[in-house]
Parts: C-alpha cells; structure tokens; sequence
C-alpha cells in the first residue's frame, strides 16, 4: 500500500498521508516522494492548487521517531528539508484539510499554508521543546507572526496542543467543521482557486508572501543548523530515549 497518495482533480494536485497504522509517521522515504509531488506542481500546468490531507483521525504524528532517532535525523540533508523546500518554493495555491493531531512537521507545515480547514477533532501541536530540540523550517518566524509572541511561546516552548477552534481563534485555520465535511470542504476551496485566473493568482499570491521570503529562507537555514546540533545534545537523547522506554524524561541533569 502506498504511503503517500496522489490524485488530479479539477486542477487541484491532492496529496494524502497513508500510513494509518502509524497514525501517518512521515518516514524518510515519504519525505522524498513529498518533496517531488510538491515539485511538480510548478512545471505542470495542469494543476493549479494543491491540497494535503490525512484522514479523518489524524492528519500526520509527524516524523517517524524510530527511524529519525536513527539514520534520517544524522543526514547531512535530511529528506524533510527537501519537502520543506519544495513548500517554499511552490508558487501555487497551498491548502490544507487538518483532522486529529497535526504534530512537528505536521504543524509546521500548516504555517506554510495559504487556506486551511479543520476538523473539530483536529489539534495542531509543536513539541520540539519537549524533544530537547528546536523550532524547525521558519516557524520560529512565522508562528509569533500569526498569533503573536506570548500566544507562540505557549506553543513551542510549552509544546501545548492547540486545539481547533483555539486554532480558529488565533487565526491559524479559516474554518473548523464536522470531520467529515473538512475534506470535501478543501477540495471545494482548492477547486475554486484552481478556476481562477492562473496568472493572477500566482502574481496576488506572491505580492502577499514578498514581504518574508527571504527572511523565511534565513530563518529555515539558520533553524536548520541549531536542529542538526540538537539533534546530537543529550537532551535530546534523554527525550528520545524515554519516548522509546514509554517513560517520562528527566532533565534534571541539565543546565
């Protein structure tokens, strides 16, 4: 069965995590196949939005622990970057329909994002703090620019959860409905972008993201170094090693 889904539809590229059983853990492989789908958006003209989706009870648990504990953390260009950059280049309408947790990556890809609906079961949470590690690709910058610094701190210091219609209320998502309305309602939204003028879509879109494109391309390289350091702290191989021994963490030890 393949982890990463894809159809077009109505000019609209969707994407879809399929990896259920382990509530949609991205693995390294499933980071590359994002990061061509994603691509290919540009080149074809055949699409015009593209839209990423879980299912109903989860949108993605995020990165594959196990396996990023292991060799996928330590490349030197980890496949995540690659997908992550694929994001920021993409010059097409981006929408998201979020159910259940969206965590790590998950989350940090909804602040790249131009629409995005959510499930009334949906939670979008940053627990990097919590991993002995940092903020990743941008979202150190561009969260505190959503929901402003003290509503940000909450988030990624603290780790919390933010539920849907706290998401809502922040301005995180457009809209929070029934679970099973939140997929035909993104598709409708990237149906109707995909029916608009292309150029002008493209020119309005990029007229409203001018303004941080380089500074999120600063942001995502300097995040990138600190994470990759991170990684190598032993607090953060406390908090990976509790995860795996289903124990809580303790870093009393640290300063």
């Amino acid at each position: 069965m393949e982890e990463i889904v894809s159809v077009v539809e109505n000019g609209v590229l969707r994407i879809g995590f399929n990896r259920l059983e382990r509530k949609n853990a991205i693995t390294g492989a499933m980071y590359l196949e994002l990061a061509r789908l994603v691509a290919s958006v540009n080149v074809r003209a055949d699409i015009r939005a593209l839209l990423l989706h879980g299912a109903e009870e989860i949108f993605t648990s995020g990165n594959d622990l196990a396996e990023f504990a292991g060799d996928q953390g330590r490349q030197p260009d980890r496949p995540s970057e690659a997908f992550i950059h694929a994001v920021v280049a993409l010059e097409k309408p981006l929408v998201a329909a979020v159910n259940g947790p969206a965590v790590g990556i998950g989350a940090t890809v909804l602040l790249h994002c131009d629409l995005i609906y959510a499930g009334q079961n949906a939670s979008i949470q940053f627990p990097f703090v919590r991993l002995g590690l940092c903020p990743e690709f941008a979202s150190s910058l561009l969260l505190p620019a959503s929901v402003g610094h003290r509503r940000a701190a909450e988030l990624l210091l603290l780790g919390e959860p933010c539920l849907a219609e706290q998401a809502k209320s922040w301005g995180l998502v457009n809209d929070v409905l029934p679970p099973c309305e939140v997929l035909p309602r993104a598709l409708a939204a990237a149906a109707k972008l995909a029916a608009m003028p292309p150029a002008a879509v493209r020119l309005t879109r990029s007229l409203m993201l001018e303004h941080r494109e380089q500074a999120v391309d600063v942001r995502i390289e300097l995040e990138c170094l600190a994470f990759a350091e991170r990684l190598k702290s032993r607090e953060a191989q406390e908090a990976f090693s509790a995860f795996f021994e289903r124990r809580a963490p303790d870093f009393s030890a640290f300063n």
